[in-house]
């Protein structure tokens, strides 16, 4: 089914899609969706209508917290637990947390030693994180802020809300847990935050749109045969659109990107090939030979690959490649134990 809608003076083709979800009702997917992960995993809490995950039981360290926009499960409440995040919040689909939610996430992994805030670069979460630091610390708590932006698609630079945050975020939180579980100081661990958005680059690519629960509708259609290069976890626009390209071509279009903005050569790096939600793994571990093959061709090592979905937009069809450099800290820490629901590393499979 069809209709005509009229957009910046154009009319455009819109096809109608009823939405097929497993849900009961629009409005509350976010709480009952925290209500199923504290359901099935007994080391977390739900704090309602605060959209909260946090450790059931607190660890005397640093805190982190890092949370955003519902829609990209398993991120962020995935990846609390022991060597990652103390709390995740969770704003509206795709909608920022409010200060309020945040300020409870903070209290809920407050030890007396701190806590640093590890978010995405997007406006609304920045404006309303530093909003919820800056009420804590009223509150006597130590918060630092670190601001992960590694989507190479997007400019870094003074004329714009800058660089966006993607999936190599996973990446920084996990090393970014493993210097707290060694009882660095807050300074220690924010410093190590920031070096490792420092050495981590993500592009990404699309096959199709998600459905947002509370619209029904897809954001944007993509022609049968078109893919969308350096689209947002959001849906914002990529940097071109292009046929479908086999998956060594793809790779390359990806990794030359992130090249161009960061010298890997020679170094070593932990890689992850992320799935949007609707990719099959079939297709991602393909995806992750071609990368292989790619950076063997530029003798760039890498020390630990990750390949699956860590940071999903909905049922979006598509990828995204990230690498991070990794000197003798980093990849300690990468290679540091973790037990969240969503990412477990474990020292048998060292």
């Amino acid at each position: 089914m069809h209709d005509l809608h009229e957009k910046g003076g154009r009319l455009r083709l819109r096809r109608q899609i009823n939405m097929k979800k497993i849900i009961n009702d629009p409005s509350c997917v976010v709480s009952e969706m925290l209500e199923g992960i504290a359901a099935v995993n007994p080391e977390v809490v739900y704090h309602p209508g605060f959209e909260v995950i946090s450790r059931r039981r607190k660890s005397d360290k640093v805190g982190l917290v890092s949370g955003g926009g519902s829609g990209h499960e398993p991120s962020f409440a995935g990846y609390v637990g022991p060597g990652m995040l103390d709390a995740a919040v969770s704003g509206n689909v795709f909608a920022s947390p409010s200060p309020e939610r945040i300020v409870t996430a903070i209290k809920e992994s407050d030890c007396g030693k701190g806590v640093l805030l590890l978010l995405m670069n997007y406006s609304g979460d920045v404006m309303n994180f530093e909003m919820a630091r800056d009420i804590a610390e009223c509150d006597g708590i130590s918060v630092e802020i670190a601001v992960v932006k590694d989507d190479v698609s997007t400019e870094d630079d003074d004329y714009s809300a800058g660089r966006r945050g993607i999936a190599g975020t996973v990446l920084v939180h996990k090393v970014v847990g493993a210097k707290a579980e060694q009882g660095a100081d807050l300074a220690a661990v924010a410093e190590t935050a920031r070096k490792a958005i420092a050495n981590v680059r993500t592009m990404g690519m699309a096959m199709s749109s998600c459905i947002l629960p509370a619209v029904g509708t897809p954001g944007f259609f993509l022609g049968e045969n078109e893919i969308e290069i350096g689209m947002g976890i959001h849906g914002e626009p990529g940097i071109k659109r292009t046929e479908v390209m086999p998956a060594r071509e793809l790779a390359h279009t990806l990794l030359e990107k992130i090249f161009a903005d960061r010298d890997y050569d020679g170094q070593e790096v932990a890689v992850m090939v992320n799935g949007l939600g609707a990719t099959p793994l079939m297709e991602l571990y393909i995806l992750a030979r071609e990368v292989n093959a790619r950076l063997l061709e530029k003798d760039i090592r890498v020390h630990r690959y990750f390949v699956g979905e860590y940071m999903t937009s909905l049922e979006m069809s598509g990828a995204s490649v990230s690498l991070m450099a990794l000197d003798d800290e980093l990849k300690a820490l990468i290679d540091a134990p973790c037990d969240t629901m969503a990412l477990k590393v474990g020292r048998s499979c060292l």
